[in-house]
Parts: C-alpha cells; structure tokens; sequence
C-alpha cells in the first residue's frame, strides 16, 4: 500500500510505502552508502537498515525521488513504542542537498507521524540542527559514540558476583531467554529493550554475527546480563560494545564492568586495534564506568523531537 504525494513545487514526487521491492531497497542501500561515504558515518541505524526488506509491523518508507524518477533521498518512520513518538532517519544524496529535499522528507515524516515525531542527527552535523529548527522540532537525546584503544590492553582481571560463570550464546538455544533478559534490562530504552526474535534472527543472519563473542552470565541456570560484542570488518578492524545489559536486581554488584572487561579482552585477542560504544549521555554512571575503563567521547548522535 502506498500514499504518493507529488511536491506542489513540481520539483520532487514522495511516495510512502509500507514496504520496499527488492529493486527499491538496493537503491536505498546505495544512498545511504554513497551518503556516509561522504557524511563519514551513516544516516540510517543498523535497524533502520535491517528494515530495508520485507514488511515490518509499524515501518514505513518514505521515497523522494526527482522529475526524472531518480532517488534523491529516503526517510523511514518506525511506530512500534506504545508511549513514545514515532522515531524516524532521513538522508538526501550529498550531491543533491541545499535544493529544500531535506525539508520535503521532514515535513513527509511529520505528517505521517501526526505531527508528533522523534528524529535521529547522527554526527549532530550542523545543517541537520539547522534543519531540525526549521521543522520546529527541539533537542531532547544525546547518545555519545565512545572509543578506546586495544592494543596494550591492561585490565585487570574481571570479578564476577558470587555464584556467577560466564559462557557464550548458543543461537537457537537461548534465543527466548535472551530476549526476556534483554527486554528487562531496556525496558526503559525505547529501541533496545522492543527487539523481536525476528530482530534476531536479523542479526544472527548478518555476516557479522560470532556467537564466540557474545558472552552470557548466568547464576543457578538463570541468565542475569550479557555482553554482545562486534566486529566492523570495513571500518579498519573496529570493535564494538554491541550491547551490555544486566537483569534489574542484579545490578550494582560489579556484575557489568567484569563483562565488559570480558568482551574487551575478547576483542583485543582478535587483534583490533580500537573498540567503540554507544551510550546516552544522561546515563552519567554508565559513562563514569566507561571513562574509568579508557573511553573518550568520539562523537555524538542526536535526537530531536516534537514538542507534542
């Protein structure tokens, strides 16, 4: 199902769809990889891309094409949050920006959206804060891409909690209690904490998932946190704190610094010279965790939102 709009400038056609033909989420993929080319990150989230294919329950696309039919610029609304605004990404073609598309797609996620949308500046670039202020929309998140180096990595031993061991993911084997676990340490994180096993499966599919180094603790068969690592091959051999969490109630005890101590060594065993992370910036012991442990702000994405 699609809602075309032709722009009254006669300069653009937007269309809306639920979802993309394959042909279609080729063209997408190569915006957006011909935009971070140039932007030097990518304007649209690892879930955002996974949701190029297929129909996904609360997903839309928006395309905005020129005269000639040619993709100039893509946004994807996701309204699956039953309390939060709908949160959407948008790129226009670097070649082709400063010609009002940007505003075009935003005011296209805004009236999809109701009026009522949270958006994603990643690399808090200053034409994108422009931009938000011409949509009327205000900063409210701030998530801090944080990095350190692995070589000479001296940390000193993890101690776990008593009673807790750590071993890796079994796929399919621990999949449901994964899930569980994941959903009650993010259940306040409006994106992490709402993943599916068709989320998953996204995942586990990719080219690079290694259940080696995604580390479970577990105490009397129940499992209490997890440190889900990553490796990105094309960016040099960068490693990723994917994601950490730990069960509430079984926080506090040293249980998520000995884990990422865990996935660190981990990383540094494969011979990658940095790691990254991502974190909220108002998570201040979160972040007072990852300084101790070498981290230094690289850059920052953020969020911004309508005053609805």
């Amino acid at each position: 199902m699609s809602d075309e709009v032709i722009d009254v400038s006669g300069q653009r056609r937007i269309e809306v769809l639920e979802e993309l033909t394959p042909e279609q989420a080729d063209w997408v993929l190569r915006l957006l990889d011909e935009s971070a080319a140039v932007d030097g990150q990518p304007a649209v989230s690892e879930q955002g891309r996974l949701q190029l294919r297929g129909r996904r329950e609360g997903v839309r696309h928006v395309l905005l094409s020129d005269t000639a039919g040619e993709l100039v610029g893509y946004g994807q609304l996701e309204d699956r949050d039953p309390v939060e605004a709908p949160a959407g990404e948008f790129v226009v073609h670097p070649s082709l920006r400063g010609r009002g598309h940007g505003r075009a797609l935003g005011n296209a996620l805004l009236s999809e959206s109701g009026k009522r949308l949270r958006v994603w500046a990643h690399g808090g670039h200053a034409a994108a804060r422009h931009l938000a202020q011409v949509l009327g929309l205000s900063l409210f998140r701030e998530l801090r891409q944080m990095r350190r180096p692995l070589r000479g990595l001296d940390l000193p031993d993890p101690v776990f909690p008593a009673g807790v061991s750590v071993r890796t993911f079994r796929p399919g084997e621990d999949d449901a209690a994964w899930l569980a676990l994941n959903a009650a340490a993010f259940a306040h994180h409006p994106e992490q904490g709402a993943l599916t096993q068709r989320d998953l499966d996204d995942r586990k599919a990719a080219s690079w998932f290694d259940p080696e180094g995604f580390f479970l603790a577990e105490r009397a068969g129940e499992l209490v946190g997890f440190h889900w690592t990553k490796v990105h091959p094309e960016e040099g051999g960068l490693g990723e704190v994917y994601v950490l969490g730990v069960r509430p109630g079984a926080q506090g005890g040293g249980l998520g610094k000995a884990l990422t101590t865990v996935g660190l060594r981990h990383l540094a065993g494969r011979g990658l010279p940095t790691a990254m992370l991502y974190v909220d910036a108002d998570n201040t012991a979160a972040v007072s965790v990852y300084e101790r442990l070498g981290f230094e702000t690289h850059e920052t994405d953020l969020m911004y939102r309508t005053e609805a």
